[in-house]
């Protein structure tokens, strides 16, 4: 019957148009089947359309396209005997591999254009060593208890049942004191300073110490926040916390106490006490990074310094270094009275996906998070011995430092000469990072007065089968 045969057409046509993959094309010319077969070619040129990707079937393109399949199959046939495309029974139709010549680099990079061989940059784990089975089996359980209303838009304070189970974590090793109604869960240690600079915009509070030394990114970040930064020094004992009675109109301090970034010091006792007594006697706030604080080397962890004072320190955690910084997942734990200001510039939906934070709770909460820390701290720690010792052999004039904990070390160098041993590392394909790359530009501060020169190098990040090559490199290029 008709309409019958109508409803089964219909049905044929949707089975073979859900069956296909989406690929945009934008047909124009005097006729479909050379408008199309320009179109293709346009797009395997240009690069939009990468060597080696599968093409929709012929049959599913032009249900898409509204032509009729022999124009699609033409097309596909004029291509192949071009060279654009290849053809083989049971792999369907691919851009082909010599397309490649052809692409357009928009990248403006490649092994021409430079790119390293090895890179020896601080601020990444060894991303080789996430513990996908692990993950995996973590992220299995989470979903299979997890709640209806998880897959809704969430608390803006990210999952209870992170903040419940980080709260037990971080009090037992790092002694923060974190009550879960005090943890708010961000999308990195950037999104939670962003959160926590408009927050002070909206307390009119105005002015901010950074030490001389760290990340220019985070810099930037507060001053396009509308927030004036000011540097305090930073030489052996850490952060020169005394700097801060002379600097009036602060109302915060960042700080990296645990392990200052990037010069690896940690923050004196003395100095730990004398910030504290600033922020008590001010009305300041301290900001912590504890960025890499569970690996620490030889001796016991120095406890954070958010456990002096709760109400004086905003904590901030992330498992960027830990486990890997795409789970986008870091934690702050927040002041008392700063909890509901920092919720309100996060706004009304959580930026963390709920699921990934449910698989980070079950994670910590089976205990394969603390088992991860200590494997890769015995790894990292047999990294940095080994680049210890081979300058120690092969450049005995240079002297390394900040190997207490962490997963960079300072390779300081001759006064004068950084840039250019910068430089050769380059010209030999090793990747690597100047002291003065992280300097505060106007604060005419240095970490020793013999040691401004330095690189900072991060031994976590290479692979196993990269890091001899990375540490050889090194070695021949420092003087």
């Amino acid at each position: 019957m008709p309409n019958e045969w109508a409803d089964h057409s219909t049905a044929a046509l949707d089975r073979r148009a859900a069956s296909g993959a989406d690929l945009h094309l934008e047909i124009s010319g005097p006729g479909l089947r050379a408008g199309l077969v320009s179109s293709l070619r346009e797009a395997v040129r240009s690069g939009r359309l990468a060597p080696g990707s599968r093409l929709p079937s012929s049959r599913s393109l032009a249900v898409d396209l509204g032509v009729a399949r022999n124009t699609v199959a033409d097309a596909y046939a004029e291509l192949v005997a071009e060279g654009w495309l290849t053809a083989k029974q049971g792999s369907g139709t691919r851009v082909a591999r010599r397309a490649e010549a052809r692409a357009v680099n928009r990248t403006g990079g490649g092994r021409s254009g430079g790119r390293p061989t090895y890179a020896l940059m601080p601020g990444a784990p060894n991303l080789a060593e996430f513990p996908r089975a692990q993950w995996l089996a973590a992220a299995r359980r989470a979903l299979a208890s997890a709640p209806n209303d998880a897959f809704g838009y969430g608390d803006t304070a990210g999952r209870v049942e992170l903040r419940t189970v980080l709260a037990d974590y971080l009090a037992r090793s790092r002694g923060v004191y974190a009550a879960p109604e005090r943890i708010v869960i961000c999308a990195g240690f950037h999104h939670g300073l962003m959160l926590v600079a408009e927050a002070f915009k909206a307390r009119r509070e105005r002015t901010i110490a950074v030490e001389s030394y760290g990340f220019d990114v985070y810099r930037r970040l507060l001053t396009s926040a509308g927030l004036r930064i000011t540097p305090i020094g930073v030489d052996e004992s850490g952060a020169r916390t005394a700097e801060l009675a002379d600097l009036p109109g602060v109302h915060a301090v960042l700080l990296t106490p645990a392990h200052q970034y990037p010069t690896g010091v940690e923050l004196h006792a003395r100095r730990r006490a004398e910030v504290i007594d600033w922020a008590r006697t001010t009305g300041g706030l301290i900001l912590e990074d504890d960025y890499d604080g569970e690996f620490r080397y030889g001796r016991q962890p120095i406890g954070a310094l958010q456990g002096l004072d709760p109400e004086r320190v905003a904590y901030f955690g992330s498992a960027s270094k830990s486990l890997a910084p795409a789970l986008r997942i870091a934690w702050m734990v927040l002041p008392e009275d700063l909890v509901s200001d920092v919720v309100a510039a996060k706004g009304a939906v959580d930026w963390t996906s709920a699921v990934e934070q449910l698989t980070l709770a079950e994670f910590i909460g089976s205990g394969a998070y603390d088992r991860h820390v200590r494997r890769m701290r015995l790894q990292y720690r047999r990294r940095r011995d080994q680049l210890v010792s081979a300058l120690a052999q092969r450049a005995p004039r240079i002297r390394v430092s900040g190997v207490a904990a962490g997963l960079q070390a300072l390779v300081e160098l001759p006064h004068g000469s950084e840039p250019a041993v910068v430089e050769a590392a380059a010209r030999h394909g090793l990747a690597v990072s100047g002291l003065s790359e992280y300097r505060f530009a106007e604060a005419g501060f240095e970490l020793l007065p013999s040691s401004r020169d330095a690189l900072v190098v991060g031994y976590s990040s290479p692979s196993d089968s990269a890091w001899q090559g990375a540490l050889d490199t090194l070695c021949r290029v420092l003087p």
